[in-house]
This record gives C-alpha cells, structure tokens and sequence, in this order.
C-alpha cells in the first residue's frame, strides 16, 4: 500500500428475488487507485441467501451459476461468509485503505441490494451495510456526465445497435466496457468480483477525462 495514493472500493452483487427488494448473494469488491491499478480483492457468497434460504437464491435470474460459485469456494476463490461477516470485512479494509469513495455502477441499485439484505436478514434490527460515513459514487452518473457525451462515444454506439429508443446511447456497465476496449463482443460474467473488475476501469476512464461530473449516490 502507498500511503500517498488516495484509495477506492468498488463493490458490486448478485442478486436474488426481485428488483424491488433484491437480496444479495454475491458481493464482489476491488481497493485501487484512480487509475484503476488494484491493491487487494474479495469475493464473497453469502450463505445467509446461497445456503440458509435456497427458496430464494433460486428465484435469481442467474441462478445457473451456482456451480460456478460452489466450485469457487471448493477452490477457494471465493469465500461463504455470513452478511455480518462481510460487513465488517469490508469496514475494516475500507478503514485500512482510508477509501475516499465506495463505488458501484448504478450504485443506487448495489446499495439498495446490501441494505435490503441486511435488513431482511436481522429483521430490520441492522439497516446499513455499508460503512458510515463514507461516500456512495455511481459511475453510471460518472459515465453519462463524460464518456456518453463525447460524439465517439455516441457514433460507436449507433454503429453497433446500442442506442436507446429516443435515440441516446446506452450506459450499461457491458456496453462501456465495450466502447473502453474496442471490443464490441465482450460479455459481462454476471458475478460479483469480476464485474468489479470491469466497473473499476469505467471508473477510471471517468477519472481521466478530467470534466465535472456527477459522483454521488443521491446526485441529480
């Protein structure tokens, strides 16, 4: 660790259930810098949802991968830890890297999955997940205030079909990561860890734009 670098947490999860009240099986998680160089990495499975509820890990739209995530805490790549132990896992590491910003791409969404889960979890006794005090970025909102606007962006999207109804380009965490490696046929995996890997290098590619933009969570 450089204690001259400033640190970043992305976060990213898997959810069961559905979109309304998502309850998170896998969180996946990257400390980097700005340039998106990673320090240290997680991925944990939560047995509170992947083993203690398999009625509703089963309602998970990707819920297929389950032997990806069982061969993964086989091998060890990945941990089954509880939702507490994750939480505090991740207050720790947050405190030890002294992370300026916890990330997510449409994070309202990630932060909502976390909280949610908790809550259903202890029976609303605990209600955040994430550590306090430390700011929520979105790099959907990073990503609309600079790569989406530039007219690149905007041909390579037209050019490849990723166009929304009214005209303007799409902003998934896929598409992007597209546009970023000028490879039109990459598929995001759809597991925590990895699509944190993805999301830190759209975050990066914000960072380096260098233009004002939207960051937090809550941002208009």
């Amino acid at each position: 660790m450089d204690k001259r670098k400033t640190y970043y947490l992305t976060i990213d999860t898997e959810t069961a259930n559905n979109m309304d009240d998502p309850m998170m099986y896998d969180i996946g998680g990257a400390i980097h810098d700005k340039r998106g160089m990673v320090e240290e990495t997680f991925s944990f499975v939560i047995y509170d949802i992947f083993c203690r509820d398999r009625r509703l890990f089963n309602t998970a739209y990707y819920a297929d991968k389950r032997p990806i995530y069982e061969a993964g805490i086989a091998d060890g790549s990945r941990k089954l830890v509880t939702i507490f132990t994750a939480k505090k896992y991740i207050a720790a590491l947050s405190r030890k890297y002294d992370v300026k910003a916890i990330i997510a791409h449409n994070a309202r969404f990630d932060n909502g999955s976390t909280n949610k889960t908790l809550r259903y979890i202890t029976k609303s006794k605990m209600r955040f997940f994430l550590p306090y005090g430390i700011p929520v970025w979105d790099t959907l909102k990073m990503a609309r205030d600079t790569i989406c606007k530039q007219p690149t962006y905007k041909r390579w999207c037209a050019d490849h079909g990723f166009l929304q109804k009214n005209g303007t380009p799409r902003a998934t965490a896929e598409i992007l990561y597209r546009y970023i490696t000028c490879n039109a046929e990459f598929e995001e995996s759809h597991t925590g860890l990895e699509d944190v890997l993805i999301e830190k290098e759209i975050f990066a590619k914000c960072m380096a734009q260098h233009k004002p933009m939207r960051k937090l969570l809550w941002d208009k």
